[in-house]
């Protein structure tokens, strides 16, 4: 066994959780995948289980060291990137979710966004979002309405919110024994309960949703270290954390204003660094953060999401049943010379940037 140093990357997506495994030159010694399954209980609904997702994050780290040939003795630290504004609330004493988590892709709080038309300038000036159902907000509304006493136990302190890195955080340093409730402000600028200008909870948009403040993690930047594994790699520090599309700015470099970067995935993802101010759009864009670090002035972001790209294949697999693995999708499209003029808009959360 070596005694090379590496980091370890977990990377928390919708369709899959992998882990990877860098040396101190930023070249990937190995990676573990695991897919992770969505459930479509009702039309507009999408759920996963926080309780798998973990289970999976427990055993990608691990496989992804052994096929490095380490260990957890070779990690100096480790960091997260999540799949953003999906919402998970748990009991504190337990470590149980209350219900499944609801993903970003869900769409049942749109009653909830009405309810909460009225204070949209609010949400402009405050948040610099307009209320969609694209965020954790209206999800976590929907929860306390509709989980039986919920709201009662929210109100106690007795359960706790969350986006997945908060999760993910809280149970690798030591859940119910202890567990370090926070989230990095890339997440919390998602939830349209964020002041994007301090960057801390807005109390008035607390209110507006009637959120018990004490169910909320505390923001943090996305370079420090929030606290020690207690499990899958005891001792080793958490040390970073961003949303997966800001991560992806990060990791492509994009430091200076208007560098850019388009991810395809589950989803499509656009984001463009503006620099230390906060840029608004009139058509259709989202104002966010791009990344914070300690001591440094925070970079913001436009972003234009669509919420239905990659995961369309899986539509094709699993709901129509026109093919059976998601690369059979490849040598179906070579079966024919164009399109025929056919097309797809996949609308199924909702058409997102410029709308």
């Amino acid at each position: 066994m070596s005694d090379q140093r590496v980091i370890a990357a977990i990377d928390l997506g919708t369709t899959s959780a992998r882990c990877m495994v860098f040396d101190q030159r930023a070249r990937m010694l190995a990676i573990a995948q695991r897919e992770q399954r969505q459930s479509f209980p009702q039309p507009g609904w999408a759920e996963q289980d926080a309780l798998e997702l973990w289970r999976n994050v427990r055993r990608i780290v691990p496989e992804a060291l052994k096929a490095a040939g380490l260990d957890r003795s070779h990690v100096v630290a480790l960091g997260i990137a999540n799949q953003r504004e999906t919402t998970v609330v748990w009991d504190r004493r337990t470590g149980r979710p209350v219900a499944p988590a609801i993903t970003w892709q869900d769409t049942r709080s749109g009653p909830v966004v009405d309810q909460i038309a009225s204070h949209a300038a609010d949400f402009r000036r405050i948040a610099e979002l307009d209320p969609a159902t694209y965020f954790a907000a209206p999800r976590l509304r929907w929860l306390l309405d509709n989980v039986r006493g919920l709201e009662a136990r929210a109100r106690r302190g007795d359960v706790l919110f969350g986006t997945l890195e908060t999760w993910l955080i809280w149970n690798l340093t030591g859940g119910p024994k202890g567990g370090v409730h926070v989230t990095d402000v890339t997440n919390a600028s998602r939830t349209l309960l964020m002041d994007l200008h301090t960057l801390q909870w807005s109390l008035k948009l607390l209110g507006h949703f009637d959120i018990p403040e004490a169910m909320m993690p505390r923001i943090v930047s996305n370079g420090e270290v929030y606290g020690r594994c207690t499990t899958v790699v005891p001792g080793v520090p958490i040390a970073a954390a961003l949303g997966d599309q800001q991560a992806a700015l990060f990791g492509q470099l994009c430091f200076e204003p208007s560098d850019a970067k388009c991810t395809c995935g589950t989803g499509a993802f656009l984001l463009m660094n503006v620099g230390t101010s906060i840029v608004r759009s009139d058509h259709g864009l989202l104002s966010t953060v791009a990344y914070a670090a300690p001591g440094e002035e925070t970079r913001y972001a436009l972003e234009g999401p669509i919420a239905v790209a990659g995961s369309l294949v899986q539509w094709f697999r699993d709901a129509l049943g026109v093919i059976n693995t998601a690369p059979q999708i490849e040598t179906l499209a070579r079966t024919v010379e164009d399109n025929g003029g056919c097309y797809i808009v996949p609308a199924f959360s909702g058409i997102f940037s410029p709308h």
